[in-house]
């Protein structure tokens, strides 16, 4: 986002809501005095989680908001409150089958509300709405590009890290592959990327993510094997919450003890990190009064013994930008495009209590999945798939005999950003490839069901 436009938002006074705020909790008195200055008040609810049709007045077709939108252009709307009276100054731009003031603005003031989401993939003109705003309303200039910002990026490492070691913080992913690749490029060698074994990962990924960095990076990585310390600390936890603390924790122990091996002189006082913004989004309140849907092991700094600075070249970037500025850096597409996998891997994709049998399980029923999905060219359609060990026993048939076994959920979606996503429509002789492969050569899986969950109202990670 360019400076001026930031020089407007603070100087104009724009008011970021969001669903939480919008709930009108009466002990955040700064939310609800931003929305009594202009001249709202607080008289009712609705809850809605819908998809409509927007109907926006001819006239504001022609004005900056809506310029370019098509009339009925589907919007997303996911709020529990209902404007029932607009403050005095403001007039009606849009509204929906059944909700008035879908949009408003006050022209004299400048101030312009809305109550859908056109941040979202399921806007389908939101993208438009958003440069109407920035660009034609505020004045933003348009000269932001990925090449000058991996240009930018590149100069702030060299500054910031100036005769220092950074240590690295790989998971083998894109986001951490990318932040790598970047301090490579500011500080050459001075960069000690680590990529830790937690004991969490999926068949072979400790060996094709050390194959990928030294075939196309180029970049010398360290692994970690920390499988017995991470395995130890979860033995017993079952709540998903503990068992993401106690590895974002972990993390962190593991990679101070690897830094005192490189950091004879003092010279190393930074770690890089691949944050993205969904990861601050869901875990932390930014610029308002959100709730924590999930904690991220990368998200909320560094404990204050600590003696690292943390870097977060990509904090304020979504995953389709991080992808876009790997493109800018040269790197492959096999590793761009390469499925999210979480920082606390497989532990929050077994429910329950994390152990070795279940690890083995899950492992042998995901690389049938992936398998299948990339001999019938559906991994490159789908954002994100993967199995979730269900711990829910049923019974079941083999042959002439009985089994009680567990449950694999198998699980992928499409998105553009991660912050919405839709289940896949897999085709179904797919699906019936894939749970026939799964029960008969997995032993102790006897059922595999298929998560139609869209984000919201799910999460696409399960913990």
């Amino acid at each position: 986002m360019c400076e001026e436009f930031l020089d407007f938002i603070i100087t104009n006074k724009i008011i970021e809501s969001d669903v939480i705020l919008s709930r009108w909790d009466k002990n955040d008195k700064n939310g609800l005095n931003a929305y009594q200055e202009i001249g709202f008040e607080v008289t009712g609810q609705k809850g809605e989680l819908v998809e409509l049709a927007l109907d926006i007045k001819k006239k504001a077709l022609k004005q900056d908001l809506f310029m370019g939108v098509k009339q009925d252009s589907i919007v997303w709307m996911s709020h529990a409150d209902k404007v029932e009276k607009i403050p005095e100054g403001f007039v009606e731009l849009a509204k929906s089958g059944n909700t008035h003031y879908c949009a408003i603005a006050d022209f004299e003031r400048k101030i312009y509300a809305i109550q859908f989401h056109p941040e979202v993939v399921h806007s389908e003109c939101g993208g438009e709405m958003l440069k109407n705003f920035a660009v034609n309303i505020c004045g933003a200039k348009t000269s932001w590009n990925m090449h000058n910002f991996a240009e930018s990026e590149i100069a702030k490492l060299r500054e910031i890290a100036k005769d220092g070691k950074v240590l690295c913080a790989v998971s083998g992913g894109v986001d951490s592959s990318v932040v790598a690749t970047l301090l490579y490029r500011a500080i050459g060698e001075r960069v000690i990327p680590v990529f830790v074994d937690h004991g969490l990962l999926r068949a072979d990924e400790r060996e094709a993510v050390e194959e990928m960095f030294r075939e196309n990076l180029g970049v010398p990585l360290i692994t970690v094997d920390a499988r017995e310390i991470f395995l130890g600390k979860l033995k017993g936890v079952r709540d998903p919450e503990v068992k993401r603390k106690i590895i974002g924790e972990t993390f962190i122990e593991v990679f101070e003890a690897e830094a005192k091996k490189h950091n004879a002189n003092g010279e190393m006082k930074f770690l890089a990190q691949g944050t993205l913004y969904p990861d601050v989004i869901e875990s932390v309140s930014v610029k308002g009064p959100s709730k924590t849907i999930k904690s991220h092991h990368n998200v909320g700094g560094l404990p204050d013994w600590m003696k690292f600075e943390l870097i977060e070249p990509l904090r304020e970037l979504f995953k389709d930008e991080v992808r876009a500025l790997g493109r800018e850096l040269g790197m492959p597409e096999s590793m761009l495009m390469r499925h999210p996998f979480p920082g606390p891997g497989l532990a929050i994709r077994i429910m329950g209590e994390v152990n070795e049998e279940d690890l083995e399980l899950l492992r042998k029923a995901d690389r049938i999945f992936l398998q299948e999905l990339h001999s019938s060219g559906y991994y490159d359609k789908v954002w994100q798939a993967f199995c979730v060990l269900l711990n829910v026993k049923s019974v079941g048939v083999m042959g002439d005999n009985r089994t009680y076994d567990n449950t694999i959920c198998v699980r992928a979606v499409e998105a553009l950003d991660g912050m919405t996503a839709t289940f896949a429509h897999l085709p179904h002789d797919l699906l019936e490839r894939i749970s026939n492969r799964i029960i008969n050569e997995v032993e102790g899986i006897n059922r595999v069901v298929y998560d139609i969950t869209s984000k919201p109202p799910g999460t696409i990670e399960w913990e």
